[in-house]
Order: C-alpha cells, then structure tokens, then sequence
C-alpha cells in the first residue's frame, strides 16, 4: 500500500485499487472491479468490514464514544434542539433558519390526519396485534392511499412524501396502539407540538380532558433525537437495500420497520425491562445474576450491557440517564425496577469483567424504563424507537436515490451446496 493505491495479490493475480478516505478520516479498500479482474470475492458475514456506501449524514467513533449528525455532537443537539430541528438537519444536512423551520413544521402539521378510509385497515386488525406489525403494514399501505406524490426520481414527490412520511408516522403509530388496547382512535391536534401531538393521540380518550406532561414530553422527545439516526444499522441498511430497487420510499421503511422489530435490534429496551422485572421476582441478588452473565457455559446476559460500535460508554445513554431520573421520580416515585436498574450499573462499572470488555451501559438500559413510566406496554417500546428513527430513515433513502454510485443491491455468496447431482425419477428414490 503506498499512498492512496493498494496492490492486493490474490491468485498469482494482481489487482491495483485505490484508497476512499473519508472526512473524518476513515480508510477503505475500493474493490468494486475484484471480481472481475481476479475471480475472487471478499467474504465478511454480517459485514462488519464492509463499508456499502459513503454517506454525509451520521458519524460515529464507537471508541471515543462519539455521535454526531451532520458533524454537530449529539450532546449539543440534546441540549438545544427539538426533534423536528434535528429531523430537519438529518433529512436536509443543515440547521434550519427560524423561517425553514416554521416553513417545515406547518408542512408536517398539515399532513398529520390519515384518509378518514384508512381507519377501516386498523379496524380489520385483531385486538392482540403486535403494534409494529400494524405500523409497518400500515406505512406500507400508504402507498396505496397517496399514489399522487409516488416518483422516486422526482424532488417535489419526495419532498411531499418526506412530509406525509413525518406527519403520518405518530399518527399511525398512535392508532396501533388504539388498536391493541381496544380504545377510539384520537385525531390530531394541530396547536400541539410534534411529540406532545403524539402523546396526546397515544393517552387522550373522550371522555375526559388530557394535559400533556411537558417533563414527559420534553424526554420523549429527547429520545426521539437520540434515535433519529445510527450510521448503517440494520433497519437502515434495509432501507438502502429495499429502497435500491427504486421501490418507493412509504414500501422502504416499511421494510426498515419491519427489520426493527427483530428483538436484536428495536426490541432491545423491551428485554432490558423484561430481565429487570425477572430478576425483582427472583429471590437470587444482583451480584448472583451478574455472576451469571459473565459464565459462558450460562445462556443468561445482562441486556442494555455492550454495544456493538460502542466501545466506550454510550454517549446517548448518558444523556438519556438524567431524563430517566426525572420522569421516573414525576410519574412513579420509587420505582424497584430503576433502583435495580442503577444498583445493576454500579455493580458492572466497578468489576474488572464488564471494564476490560466495554461492557457498558447502553440508551437502551434506560429508554425502556422511560417508555414503562409513561404507561406505555412492552411491545409499544419499538414503535416509538420507529418514529424517532424515521429522519434516518428518510435521510438515507434520499441520499441512496440521489447517489450516481447507487446500484440494486446484490450482495455475493460462497455457495456450500452440492455440486452437480443427476435428476433420479421419483419411482428410483
């Protein structure tokens, strides 16, 4: 390697390439032309070495613990941004004047009713339906209801569709959740801000009035900034790849949300509850179940531990830890399950086990405890994840339909199978 050349010998062939270094300065071997010019391919399951794209949107340094959008560090987006800002900065890649922000709020205001015909989808829906298989049908059935605004190629449809697709997620999201608790669906109301707008969707009913926390609104929205974007993760990758085909973008996050609901990704908050509440119905104390998580030859872990950028502490974590304080002690008072959830932290942070791995806390030890205080169910937990990382979503389907680079996503493969076999009639076998 000399340079910005690499030669690679492979085969008694070789393959001359270059170096794309990126802003921040981040290498990669560019080999796009190693097949054909070598007959080999890389091979890297789960494609931890494999960088797809380049992309202006998020950068993350999982050692330093670093997060940022559009170059701006997280903890100064927390602390003076509100969630529609940031979404408008990931989706636009520059903080918004006054007026383009005021411009894109009403934009999404406008847009945040659902076709009065679309409540017939959520009422064909059981009772006991999982929330994010509602959201993601749904998402994808707007396609079917704005067929107006449906070009992938062209930047007034995108811009339309970018503005339903901010505007319609809450309220979809909303009545999925009406849905599995058998309550009438709750119209928006446009002098709301955005997350107070959903709150109110999600927890008003007719019968009585409903004031919005502004301590809980203000931490939903917090968390909605911390989970707008994270690089190329799953649900995002699928976004990229679904969106590669030219799909249209309402199909494309479906997809994304759908590869959300896998409990290793979006369904990570969901566990880290589910295990506090195992182990405060266990007579076994903390230090057992910490023992535990370290023994390999034991199928129990401690979730909301690690990351898998992060190799510090997550920076999105200890933002959101100061917000779990406050809406805990608001709507709860004493809550066993945070105490352990801190006792739990103490204890891992002070042994040499979770230190030497990285083992640290991660934003979602702490949201899942946030969603619990508000009321909200265990399987609502991912749908909210959904809308706070629908900007990414956006950002990177439009960055991906707008890149020359861009080409259908057709990953290779090592093929292990059997070789040629000859066809036996099925009489012979």
């Amino acid at each position: 390697m000399t340079g910005d050349h690499v030669r690679i010998d492979v085969g008694g062939t070789s393959y001359d390439t270059s170096v794309v270094t990126g802003t921040e300065g981040e290498q990669g071997i560019d080999i796009r032309d190693l097949r054909s010019e070598t007959g080999y391919i890389t091979y890297d399951p789960a494609f931890p070495n494999t960088g797809a794209v380049r992309s202006e949107i998020t950068y993350i340094d999982g050692e330093q613990g670093i997060l940022r959008y559009r170059g701006y560090p997280i903890e100064d987006l927390c602390a003076h941004s509100s969630f529609v800002e940031v979404a408008y900065l990931v989706i636009y890649g520059e903080l918004p004047t006054r007026a383009e922000l005021d411009a894109f709020a009403t934009h999404i205001t406008r847009h945040t009713l659902l076709r009065e015909d679309m409540r017939r989808f959520f009422d064909a829906f059981p009772t006991d339906a999982h929330p994010m298989a509602i959201l993601a049908s749904a998402v994808c059935g707007l396609s079917t209801f704005y067929q107006d605004h449906y070009n992938p190629h062209d930047p007034q449809d995108v811009e339309v569709s970018t503005f339903r697709l901010m505007a319609k997620l809450p309220t979809v999201a909303a009545f999925s959740y009406k849905t599995s608790v058998g309550q009438p669906y709750i119209y928006p109301l446009n002098h709301l801000d955005y997350t107070e707008n959903f709150l109110h969707m999600m927890f008003a009913v007719p019968s009585e009035p409903y004031e919005v926390d502004p301590d809980v609104a203000k931490a939903l929205d917090q968390l909605f900034i911390l989970h707008a974007d994270h690089e190329q993760n799953c649900s995002t990758s699928t976004v990229r790849m679904s969106g590669s085909s030219h799909l249209n973008i309402f199909g494309s996050i479906s997809a994304g949300i759908t590869a959300l609901w896998g409990p290793l990704h979006g369904g990570a908050n969901q566990e880290v509850v589910e295990t506090l509440l195992r182990i405060q119905q266990s007579e076994d104390d903390l230090q057992t179940f910490v023992q535990r998580a370290k023994d390999k030859h034991d199928p129990f872990r401690l979730p909301g531990f690690g990351h898998r950028v992060y190799k510090n502490y997550d920076p999105r974590a200890a933002l959101i830890k100061d917000a779990a304080h406050k809406v805990i002690d608001k709507l709860v008072g004493d809550d066993p399950l945070f105490d352990i959830a801190r006792r739990l932290e103490e204890i891992a942070l002070a042994d040499d086990y979770f230190v030497e791995r990285r083992l640290y806390p991660n934003v979602d030890f702490y949201s899942g405890l946030i969603y619990r205080a508000m009321g909200l169910p265990l399987n609502m937990f991912p749908v909210l994840f959904a809308i706070g990382r629908l900007p990414g979503w956006i950002a990177h389907w439009r960055e991906m339909i707008s890149d020359p680079e861009t080409r259908i996503n057709r990953p290779r493969q090592i093929y292990t199978g059997a070789t040629q076999r000859d066809y036996v009639p099925i009489d012979q076998r």
